[in-house]
């Protein structure tokens, strides 16, 4: 049986593909193992899926002051003696990298033991450890659209996995399944799996006027953002609205499935997840992302037909953006066909296939079509 190490840990957007990849290789006979991060997010993300063999592996952002910094390049070294470790105990036929600070020690480590290197970049701007790692790089997996310097032969255009757990559900069930009595219009609020304050603020500061619409909302905070908590909006006929706080949920197909209408940050991921559900959104790019990748993500789903983009320099108008959406049914049907039809490539099966082959030598289908 043939093995293939995944480094996907650090943030949820590069974990949860991991996981989709991960789920095909093994039902293709090669058993993946998985590096992943000591932060809170990757523990609770991977508690649902106890069949997968994950290992917690050094490294942190390089980023903060210099004395982090430091650290940061401290981490790397110790990552590279950690994959070494892990490289001739499994003796992997190959590694997959989906960035972050954890690909740079076992991206360097296969190059020194002559493991053939694959890297998988999500977002519509390569990222910093995908650009230092792409001379490494056996296979390079890019969205549609994306160039590399160079355009290497070894590039192959696919979309981002998405766990098979995350699909599309009929609304009730969907909300059923979350414990949600709400029969009205849902708003649901993510800030990806960091979270995002200044949704959450909005969320609580603009519930009273959502309710007075009969819209409920439903928000997704991060670890540490907020305690969890369900407000409760009377109307005056007596009818209620109700705006939930979660920290985290790993139940995010219900969840998109639920809602009407998404506020999202612009992470690769979430996109991807919003798409499997066909969900309408309200993209709302974290300012401060590096290479302003999220808001590269943000415009190209918005040119596709599939969301709008708002500045987080203009949040004051999301109120009167998410009223006027959900006031408008056709905008949010077109919305919903339009993430059906960028779902039609099954990128997860996509790579594992690619990655197969690569490990053999054998030529495989241009996942590109």
């Amino acid at each position: 049986m043939s093995t293939v190490l995944i480094a996907c840990g650090g943030t949820g957007g590069h974990l949860a593909p991991g996981i989709a990849v991960a789920e095909e290789l093994r039902e293709r006979g090669c058993m993946p193992v998985l590096l992943i991060s000591r932060k809170q997010v990757d523990s609770a993300l991977i508690r649902k899926y106890a069949s997968l063999d994950f290992h917690k592996a050094p490294g942190r952002a390089y980023a903060g002051d210099l004395i982090s910094r430091c650290r940061a390049l401290l981490d790397v070294v110790y990552g590279i003696l950690f994959s070494c470790k892990l490289i001739r105990r499994y003796r992997p036929s190959s590694v997959l990298l989906f960035g972050g600070f954890l690909s740079l020690g076992l991206g360097l480590a296969a190059r020194l033991l002559r493991v053939p290197v694959a890297l998988h970049e999500a977002n519509s701007q390569p990222g910093r450890a995908v650009r230092m790692l792409q001379p490494l790089a056996s296979r390079i997996y890019l969205p549609e659209g994306v160039r590399l310097s160079g355009s290497p032969d070894s590039v192959r255009y696919c979309g981002y996995p998405v766990r098979r757990d995350i699909r599309p559900l009929p609304k009730d069930v969907a909300r059923a399944n979350l414990g949600l009595k709400t029969t009205g219009t849902l708003l649901v609020i993510i800030g990806g799996s960091q979270g995002a304050e200044s949704l959450n603020q909005w969320a609580r500061e603009n519930f009273p006027s959502l309710a007075e619409a009969g819209v409920s909302v439903y928000c997704v905070a991060g670890f540490g953002k907020v305690s969890e908590e369900n407000l409760v909006y009377d109307l005056s006929d007596g009818q209620t609205c109700t705006a939930r706080f979660v920290a985290f949920t790993d139940q995010m197909g219900d969840v998109l499935s639920a809602a009407d209408l998404v506020i999202s940050r612009a992470g690769a991921g979430a996109i991807a997840e919003m798409i499997r559900c066909r969900a309408p959104s309200v993209l709302i790019p974290y300012p401060y992302a590096a290479d302003n990748h999220q808001m590269a993500n943000a415009e190209a789903h918005e040119n596709e037909g599939a969301g709008v983009v708002l500045g987080q320099d203009r949040i004051d108008a999301l109120l009167g953006t998410v009223q006027t959406l959900l006031g408008d049914s056709a905008r949010l049907a077109s919305m919903r066909v339009q993430c059906e039809r960028l779902n039609a490539i099954d990128a997860a099966r996509s790579t594992a296939e690619d990655l197969l082959a690569l490990a053999t030598g054998e030529p495989a289908e241009d996942i590109s079509s």
